[in-house]
């Protein structure tokens, strides 16, 4: 199977719509609209068009060619600038092959590339284990627990916080790094 991201577009209206009713709410904000009409489509694909490569990096998941989900990495801003929080839907026939780690992989590494981060965080809901062994598969280390921190309906859950570190800025900042690389942004402070 091909698994490729690409930006989203607005000829995609449809097909975002599509998937942001089929999806599977339970490990989801509750900020995404349901239903999701096509003016909530056009309205988030608006906001993708001015904010891609800049305030973080939206893509398209296409399995063999087709849109089977969205994911996103979102920079964060203030103190907190140089974080990006990854997020993800993939329709649920499309669970358990592969599709999440590998979109996962690529948009890190785009991220990575494009947004001059030091790190990406990932949250998941606990019991969520199909979305942590995503992350884990891609290097996220579990940074801790939140003990009772999110109401989903009639559901308390327990969030687990996930963090990947920029592979070109391991260094003194990282407990588990391996030798004392500097971070990018400290080599150019000193040049």
């Amino acid at each position: 199977m091909k698994i490729e991201l690409e930006k989203w577009s607005h000829d995609d209206t449809e097909s975002l719509k599509k998937i942001c009713n089929a999806v599977d709410r339970k490990y989801l904000a509750d900020r995404m609209p349901y239903p999701y009409t096509e003016e909530d489509a056009r309205w988030w694909l608006g906001q993708v068009a001015e904010q891609d490569g800049k305030d973080g990096i939206f893509r398209a998941i296409m399995a063999d060619g087709r849109i089977v989900g969205n994911i996103t990495v979102e920079r964060k801003s203030d103190v907190y600038r140089k974080d990006a929080e990854l997020g993800y839907m993939l329709l649920t026939e499309e669970w358990s092959r592969g599709i999440m780690t590998e979109a996962t992989r690529q948009i890190c590494e785009i991220a990575f590339e494009q947004l001059d981060l030091l790190r990406i965080t990932g949250l998941a809901y606990e019991p969520n284990l199909a979305s942590r062994r995503v992350m884990e598969k891609n290097g996220f280390l579990l940074e801790g627990i939140m003990m009772n921190a999110v109401v989903k309906g009639d559901h308390i859950y327990n969030l687990c916080i996930y963090g990947k570190v920029c592979p070109s800025c391991r260094g003194a900042a990282d407990p588990f790094a391996e030798d004392e690389t500097k971070c990018r942004i400290e080599k150019n402070r000193k040049e």
